[in-house]
């Protein structure tokens, strides 16, 4: 039995939002809905992201702030 590329997402994803919110990665591991399919193990509820809105890129900051060196 292996772990589908699908599957390996859904962990990836787990991992960000643990990390971006700061929140145990348990729990949402175990809420996982499995399934075993011919591809390997799919996760049947695959985890979001969220960012927050005052959570902006580099890119971002760089287009929307002065250029300090001018």
């Amino acid at each position: 039995m292996k772990l589908s590329n699908q599957a390996l997402g859904a962990i990836m994803m787990a991992l960000q939002e643990s990390l971006l919110h700061q929140l145990d990665i348990v729990p949402i591991l175990q809420g996982f809905d499995i399934e075993d399919t011919e591809e390997g193990l799919i996760v049947k509820n695959p985890p979001t992201v969220r960012i927050p809105n005052d959570m902006t890129t580099e890119t971002e900051q760089e287009t929307t702030e002065p250029d300090a060196s001018l």
